[in-house]
């Protein structure tokens, strides 16, 4: 299955690691700082301040799509593999 997470960016939903929305990561001093040791990893798909992070083993982006829509979509079944 695939998730549309922003722009025209579809990833597979197994190899999403973590969903977390903006507050979760922004209120997180652990999560700051992995954010920034992995800045070279980070890509921005929100053109506005993003709503979620979305880390998976090679990349994590930033989307601008709330994290409960992401696991709504996550959790469609009619989505093919």
């Amino acid at each position: 299955m695939y998730i549309h997470i922003g722009e025209d960016l579809n990833i597979r939903a197994r190899d999403i690691i973590s969903i977390l929305d903006k507050e979760s990561a922004k209120s997180s001093v652990m999560v700051e700082e992995f954010l920034h040791q992995h800045e070279d990893k980070v890509i921005n798909l929100s053109k506005n301040p993003f709503k979620s992070v979305v880390i998976t083993s090679d990349k994590i982006y930033l989307s601008p799509i709330a994290s409960g829509t992401l696991k709504k979509r996550s959790s469609q079944k009619n989505l093919s593999d």
